[in-house]
C-alpha cells in the first residue's frame, strides 16, 4: 500500500469517527486530543496512524468504519502499519 491511500483510509477513518458523536468523545478522551489539535494535526503520518490505532484497538469499530468507508479491516491494518503504527508490536 502506499503512503497516499493509506493516508486517505486514514482521512475518511478520521471522518468517520468524528461523525459519531459517542466514538469522536471517546477518541478525544483517551487520545488527550481536542478539536483545535485535530484540526491542526489532520495531516500528520503520526496523529493519522494513532486514529487508525484507536479502530484497530477495538474490533466493533474497525470492521464498523471499514464497512462505512467501502474497505475491508485488513485495509485499515496495512494503512495503519504504512502510516507507521505498530513498529515493534505483535498483532
Amino acid at each position: 500500500m502506499t503512503p497516499d491511500i493509506a493516508q486517505a483510509i486514514a482521512l475518511n477513518s478520521a471522518a468517520f469517527i468524528l461523525a459519531e458523536d459517542a466514538l469522536r468523545d471517546r477518541f478525544m478522551a483517551l487520545s488527550g486530543v481536542d478539536a483545535d489539535e485535530i484540526r491542526a494535526r489532520i495531516e500528520d503520518n503520526a496523529f493519522l496512524a494513532s486514529v487508525l490505532e484507536f479502530l484497530v484497538g477495538f474490533e466493533p469499530d474497525l470492521v464498523a468504519c471499514a464497512e462505512t468507508i467501502g474497505e475491508k479491516p485488513e485495509s485499515l491494518v496495512t494503512a495503519w502499519r504504512t502510516l507507521g503504527g505498530g513498529q515493534g508490536q505483535e498483532w
